[in-house]
């Protein structure tokens, strides 16, 4: 079993910046992919990025690629997301979670692990 704790978010002016951090526990997720999703308010969760276990690659919505930057520290069990030049439309909650193997999948029906979120506001 795995526990995932999401840290880091807060409210933001727009164009400003957050970091994010993923604190895994239970066992190593060192050989799993991690990813981020997020959830606005009556949207459905979507895909943010990933990183395969390595971290050799990365996979980026397409709204978020040059903006965010996920990261990961095996030895720490960690996972990160820097987010750059914030936008209203950013504002969701924010769920880090571990894949079923080492890749970087979009799909959240490829992920077993979930996070209680943490609330990210970009104000206007």
């Amino acid at each position: 079993q795995v526990q995932l704790v999401e840290s880091g978010g807060g409210l933001v002016q727009a164009g400003g910046s957050l970091r994010l951090s993923c604190a895994a526990s239970g066992r190593t997720v060192s050989r799993y992919g991690m990813g981020w999703f997020r959830q606005a308010p009556g949207k459905e969760r979507e895909f943010v990025a990933a990183i395969t276990w390595s971290a050799t690659s990365t996979n980026y919505a397409d709204s978020m690629k040059g903006r965010f930057t996920i990261s990961r520290d095996n030895a720490k069990n960690m996972v990160y997301l820097q987010m750059n030049s914030l936008k209203p439309e950013d504002t969701a909650v924010y769920y880090c979670a571990v894949a079923r193997y080492g890749g970087v999948p979009r799909s959240q029906g490829e992920y077993n692990y979930w996070g209680q979120g943490t609330q990210v506001t970009v104000s206007s």
